[in-house]
């Protein structure tokens, strides 16, 4: 077993390059307990930490205060990298950001992260838009096993490479959030899970929004936790909960702010038409999903979304996550598109590898150059998926997903 510490991230060498290029603040959000923190200090001079009280004061005596505790001022080989953690729950943190950045912006390297979306409050008039770049951190990922490198920015996939057979089998097995991942234990992992959930819920959401049935968000939580793979449907929420359509609207967006799931919405050229369809749904954390089609959706469906918000992050391109589905209910689970035409798209199961035949006429109505059959139960192939656009073709997810992020 390998500790949280010891095993470097991905976004290890994305803060670096970061920092190499720009003067501006980074940016760093995620699900919790995901590893920002550990991953972040291991950039940084000093940690302060908002639900630290001796923090706290730090930050609230103001950015002169703080940045003489930085020592800003002292005569430095490179200016000293400082990290705020959970600084969004300070009121007024864009206001403090700004202040720091337009002051002392050439003596001084700032990094935060926090466990919430980091533009979730956006009120008021102190954005301290054009002063920072985001980056969104997701757990391990196949890719992530066999490379901690960035991609090139000239070809954007990776070449294949094969996943150990523990690596893979642990992410399936355990998540990939890095304490059950990289402790590999079932008593531990399932614990694990369900403190999160309760801390997820019971504390950061009613903290920060103003949800006060928590009961009834719990009951939502457990009902989506079910259908993770699937279309949501307002209306049945809202009576099985007993609250409003507009009120579970509210809620599925504050669960998806704070990383419990995100939204696939039906891809179109025209995003005004995409949303007026229901949007599928997908847990970030796999590992507890009993069914193993469901489970196997939500896994690509969480490599596929790491990918896009990498590369849409590392400034690739613009990359956004569909899904295909028509009048005639023919559908395939997902788009991939890159500047707004469809780039790659996927049906995932989890043995049957006989071809859909969704995916060929939904690559010719779209004029996508790759389309995937994506099987998880399948052995390693090492051939690029993307080597030359084709006709649709059945690959292992151990093979495509290797080559994402």
């Amino acid at each position: 077993m390998v500790s949280m510490e010891a095993r470097k991230r991905l976004y290890d060498a994305l803060l670096d390059e970061h920092f190499e290029r720009n003067r501006q603040m980074a940016f760093v959000s995620g699900p919790r307990q995901v590893g920002k923190t550990t991953t972040c200090r291991r950039h940084a001079d000093v940690y302060c930490d908002w639900d630290n009280l001796d923090d706290r004061a730090l930050v609230l005596a103001g950015p002169a205060h703080l940045a003489a505790h930085l020592g800003v001022h002292r005569l430095s080989s490179r200016p000293p990298f400082a990290l705020f953690d959970e600084l969004h729950k300070f009121p007024r943190w864009k206001l403090f950001l700004k202040g720091m950045y337009d002051t002392y912006a050439d003596r001084l390297r700032v990094i935060v992260t926090g466990s919430s979306r980091l533009d979730i409050d956006r009120r008021g008039g102190d954005s301290p838009m054009g002063r920072y770049f985001a980056y969104r951190m997701h757990p391990f990922s196949v890719a992530e096993t066999v490379s901690r490198d960035l991609p090139d920015p000239r070809r954007i996939v990776r070449s294949p490479r094969p996943s150990e057979r523990a690596e893979f089998d642990a992410l399936w097995s355990h998540g990939g959030y890095p304490e059950p991942f990289l402790k590999r234990d079932a008593r531990f992992s399932r614990r694990w899970r369900s403190l999160r959930l309760t801390q997820l819920v019971r504390e950061d959401i009613r903290d920060l929004t103003r949800v006060q049935q928590i009961d009834q968000m719990e009951l939502l939580v457990r009902q989506l936790a079910r259908g993770s793979g699937r279309q949501i449907v307002y209306n049945t929420l809202a009576r099985e909960t007993r609250v409003s359509i507009d009120t579970i609207r509210r809620w599925v967006g504050a669960l998806c702010d704070f990383h419990l799931g995100f939204l696939v919405r039906p891809w179109h050229r025209n995003v005004s038409r995409s949303l007026r369809k229901e949007p599928k749904w997908y847990l970030r954390d796999w590992a507890d999903i009993e069914d193993d089609g469901a489970r196997s959706e939500t896994f690509v469906a969480c490599h596929l979304l790491k990918a896009v918000d990498a590369w849409t992050d590392m400034g690739l391109g613009r990359f956004d996550l569909g899904y295909l589905r028509d009048k005639e209910k023919r559908e395939v689970d997902f788009v991939v598109a890159r500047d707004g035409k469809p780039w790659f798209i996927a049906e995932v199961k989890h043995r049957d590898s006989q071809l859909s035949p969704a995916l060929a006429h939904y690559q010719r109505q779209l004029a996508a150059p790759f389309a995937f059959q994506v099987v998880l139960d399948a052995d390693y192939v090492d051939a690029d998926c993307f080597a030359e656009p084709g006709p649709p073709l059945v690959v292992p997810a151990r093979t495509l997903l290797s080559q994402l992020v």
